[in-house]
């Protein structure tokens, strides 16, 4: 079975909107900079629009991880 290792680039993706923190974040649907931040996210406070934080903490319960030499490509067994 062929598995194409070059569909999924990340430097191939653009530019991205994110918030940073220490910074002043204009929101990108109402452009007004009120947010309200979370682990992950940070939501805008009039239109809730979402952004995906700079820095998200990527530990924890719940988060799942690849460990070791695996091929995420790889079919599953049945």
């Amino acid at each position: 079975m062929f598995h194409d290792h070059t569909a999924f680039n990340p430097a191939r993706l653009g530019f991205r909107i994110v918030y940073r923190a220490n910074e002043t974040n204009h929101c990108p649907g109402c452009g007004r900079a009120h947010w309200i931040v979370g682990r992950m996210s940070a939501e805008c406070a009039f239109c809730a629009t979402a952004l995906p934080l700079e820095r998200g903490l990527t530990i924890g319960t719940g988060l799942f991880r690849n460990r070791g030499k695996t091929d995420a490509f790889a079919p599953m067994a049945a």
